[in-house]
């Protein structure tokens, strides 16, 4: 189901929130990896959003959101790989000693 609405309240530090719409009745819960935006991915309570929601008992909610956007057109679905998130990053370099020589310890 696609619904609009706005965001009732969101909560940065733990990455999820609240949105009120006609179609969802008692709220829906969203989680910030359902937001669609490029960047760091965050609501703020009172902000107008369109939404896909589903049916589901999350935190005493009876919708979750699967898909948020914040524009009039929902944005094209990207692969997981396309997916660039600049909230965060990480990478891991090795290496290795050169094993000893012979009779060298």
């Amino acid at each position: 189901m696609t619904s609009s609405g706005i965001v009732r309240a969101y909560h940065p530090e733990e990455g999820w929130g609240v949105l009120d719409g006609p179609d969802v009745p008692g709220g829906c819960w969203v989680h910030f990896s359902a937001i669609a935006i490029d960047g760091y991915r965050e609501l703020t309570a009172g902000q107008r959003v369109s939404f896909r929601a589903e049916p589901a008992s999350q935190d005493g909610f009876a919708h979750r959101a699967v898909r948020v956007w914040t524009d009039d057109v929902e944005p094209p679905d990207l692969g997981q790989d396309d997916v660039r998130s600049v909230a965060y990053r990480s990478s891991l370099t090795l290496i290795f000693d050169e094993p000893p020589s012979e009779g060298r310890r």
